[in-house]
């Protein structure tokens, strides 16, 4: 077993530096745009962003892993965390960049004047992941893309940095070894940063046995939030360039991008998935009915594993709180209410909304639902092997499903919502942003 992984004083010093850069969010339009006809000229031009960009976010997180309130950062399993972000920003900024002869690289530097990305919007979720108050996340606030202001450094537009006209250019062999071998090491950071969400929330656990804490504050859960977020827009944008230098050309997909995700198929596969997990759960023969009404061919570009993982998550509470409510053997003697779950399309958003009859959530409890960690369901463990990417297990009760899917939610400019009629039932609003142009929230 290799040796634990530790920080250096020279590294601290990088990490710091890195992390007085802004971060530069990315909008849905922009990466489908830069990743339908890629060459290793663009491939490259994008390996040349992340390889800047994604230190400045790894620097971020490891920067207030360390500056966590309440002794958080002590736990054990937030350490952890913070080394294998610190090991990967070292991985980064100590890859090797590609040798070119000058033209080359002039060209790779030149901005194509007739193909260009469109200017991105603001994220309406970055408000709502600012604490302005606690002086450990008032961060400096970020003017367009990629300028700072304050004690903030700027940095060249997005458009500068990761659009090449290359179509024409004939790229050395070096190019290609350059592209497959930044490739390599994404995947390999990607792997192990897997267990994150897991681990994160042991270390919260582990604060709440040492603090004798019921529940978590208001910092704490800020602070998570936005973590996750940021978690989502690192593996987002690991995963699309993957997926470009790896996988075969589809006229449907650009990287892990669907350009046509048809929502109803997505939906229905969520919904047989939720029900075959419901089932196993509590060994039902057939678990409450889910009525889905939905346009068959509604179209639109998203990422379907976020979509499929938010409504997964949704429809496990829902069809557990029906099965809660009204027994096991409901199906022997009365049916079980339907679920339903409506998609109606409008100018801006396409909004999923899914209704159970499973007794509703008190309003009082309300607040708290939102909350990491908190959940109905008794004895909070997680299996220190349980290497799970995201909370997926079974009718899993660790407090999870319903913040982080309003993260996925919000990440390209949606929502979610929740509105509850205790003693019949709960209604749940995805709301999805259809215009693809707000950039990730990164506060």
């Amino acid at each position: 077993m290799s040796a634990a992984f530790r920080i250096s004083p020279a590294l601290w010093d990088k990490i710091h530096h890195f992390a007085s850069f802004p971060q530069t969010g990315v909008s849905l339009q922009q990466m489908v745009l830069f990743g339908q006809h890629p060459s290793q000229g663009t491939l490259l031009k994008a390996s040349q962003f992340l390889a800047e960009e994604l230190p400045v976010r790894l620097a971020h997180r490891v920067k207030e892993l360390d500056e966590l309130p309440h002794n958080l950062s002590d736990m054990p399993s937030i350490r952890k965390v913070k080394n294998w972000y610190a090991q990967s920003f070292e991985e980064l900024i100590n890859f090797p960049p590609v040798q070119l002869p000058q033209h080359l690289r002039q060209q790779l530097c030149s901005t194509s004047q007739d193909i260009f990305l469109p200017d991105s919007t603001p994220n309406p979720s970055l408000a709502a992941l600012q604490d302005h108050d606690h002086p450990l996340f008032n961060l400096s606030r970020l003017k367009g893309n990629a300028n700072g202001i304050g004690n903030v450094k700027l940095r060249v537009p997005l458009e500068r940095r990761y659009y090449a006209k290359s179509s024409s250019i004939d790229w050395p062999p070096s190019v290609l070894d350059y592209n497959a071998r930044f490739t390599r090491m994404l995947e390999a950071i990607k792997r192990r940063h897997d267990p994150t969400v897991t681990t994160v929330a042991q270390g919260v656990l582990e604060w709440k046995r040492s603090q004798n804490a019921k529940n978590i504050g208001l910092d704490i859960q800020a602070w998570l939030d936005r973590f996750y977020m940021s978690r989502i827009g690192i593996r987002f944008l690991i995963g699309q360039h993957v997926a470009l230098n790896t996988q075969q050309p589809h006229k449907d997909y650009v990287g892990i991008i669907c350009t046509k995700a048809n929502v109803h198929d997505i939906v229905q596969e969520a919904i047989e998935n939720a029900r075959f997990v419901c089932e196993e759960h509590y060994a039902m023969f057939k678990g409450p009915p889910v009525q889905l009404i939905c346009p068959p061919n509604l179209i639109f570009p998203y990422v379907p594993g976020h979509l499929s993982h938010i409504c997964f998550e949704l429809l496990k509470n829902s069809l557990r709180a029906v099965v809660d409510r009204f027994g096991h053997d409901a199906q022997d003697e009365k049916p079980y209410p339907p679920i339903k779950v409506i998609v109606v399309e409008g100018k801006e958003d396409i909004t999923i909304k899914i209704t159970d009859e499973g007794g509703g959530i008190p309003r009082s409890a309300i607040p708290l639902i939102w909350t990491y960690m908190y959940t109905t369901m008794t004895g909070q463990s997680i299996d220190q092997d349980f290497q799970a990417s995201d909370f997926q297990a079974p009718m899993a009760g660790f407090g999870y499903g319903l913040p982080l899917s309003r993260l996925y939610a919000r990440y390209f400019g949606g929502d979610l919502r929740l509105i509850s009629m205790e003693g019949y039932g709960t209604d749940v609003y995805i709301h999805l942003n259809r215009l693809s142009s707000s950039r990730e929230p990164l506060p």
